[in-house]
């Protein structure tokens, strides 16, 4: 089982379109399913009319998940997975701010806690945030693109937030907990999410499970050597693209071709990516 796991707060663009092309390249070379999941964690950013489109714009270029998910309604999920933990005696309330957070931007451009309010034994209530205590220990994992690796969560952004003050779940959080609870068996994502692998693993440990997932991290699409694609800045839509009249096909093979994936842009279907990732 794999997931493909837009937010839906902004229009589906091609960098969306790579990973569907590794997700469902993948999926379809090895035999597994494919979960659709809205990861609208953040309340405050998503918005139904972006679900929409993301689900139209699939459905246009020809990507079927054989389930769906949404987070929004899986809160008693998140909530049962942060009950563990807090049985455990591992989470603490924290009422820091970015202002307060004390340390250094690592390449992932995240602040690292301090730990801060580890032991100042805070109630839980509305405007604080929940932590859960991240072990000093290394991670290590092979990436199936990109080899071995080490990370040490501790040192990269300390103790990880579950709930923010908003009463908001974290992507960190939600991701790792659906990862768990929906039997993914191969988180396929860009580069981009690499830093955030170790502390999913050792978050998920945390919450019983014994054996992590398999990782592919896949190079982005770039628009300069330093920005990535991005929805946020409406770069390379779907959208435009179709009411430039272009067709599904050409959408996938020029994505394919933007990747490195194929030596120069030509339609692909669907059912010709398991050939084209899978080399």
């Amino acid at each position: 089982m794999t997931r493909f796991a837009p937010a839906p707060t902004g229009y589906l663009h091609v960098g969306h379109v790579l990973n569907a092309i590794y997700v469902w390249g993948i999926a379809r070379a090895t035999g597994a399913r494919v979960v659709l999941r809205i990861e609208d964690h953040d309340r405050q950013r998503s918005r139904p009319e972006y679900e929409r489109a993301l689900v139209e714009d699939l459905a246009w270029l020809g990507f079927e998940p054989d389930e769906h998910a949404r987070q929004s309604d899986r809160r008693a999920v998140y909530e049962d997975a942060l009950a563990r933990l807090r049985a455990e005696g591992l989470t603490y309330a924290c009422d820091c701010t970015r202002r307060q957070i004390a340390g250094v931007k690592p390449a992932a451009g995240e602040l690292r806690y301090n730990g801060r309010c580890r032991d100042r034994m805070l109630d839980e209530r509305s405007g604080r945030g929940v932590r859960v205590r991240i072990n000093p220990g290394e991670e290590v994992f092979d990436d199936l693109l990109r080899g071995p690796q080490a990370q040490i969560p501790a040192e990269q952004a300390g103790d990880i937030l579950l709930r923010d003050r908003h009463g908001l779940w974290t992507y960190q959080f939600a991701a790792t907990v659906d990862d768990f609870a929906q039997d993914i068996t191969h988180v396929i994502r860009g580069d981009d999410l690499l830093e955030s692998t170790g502390r999913q693993i050792q978050l998920a440990r945390l919450l019983g499970r014994a054996a992590p997932p398999a990782f592919l991290h896949h190079p982005l699409i770039m628009k300069s050597p330093t920005q990535k694609v991005s929805k946020s800045d409406a770069d390379t839509g779907i959208r435009d693209l179709r009411a430039e009249g272009w067709s599904a096909r050409r959408v996938i093979g020029f994505t394919a071709a933007l990747a490195g994936l194929i030596d120069a842009p030509r339609d692909l279907d669907v059912a010709d990516l398991a050939a084209v990732v899978v080399q």
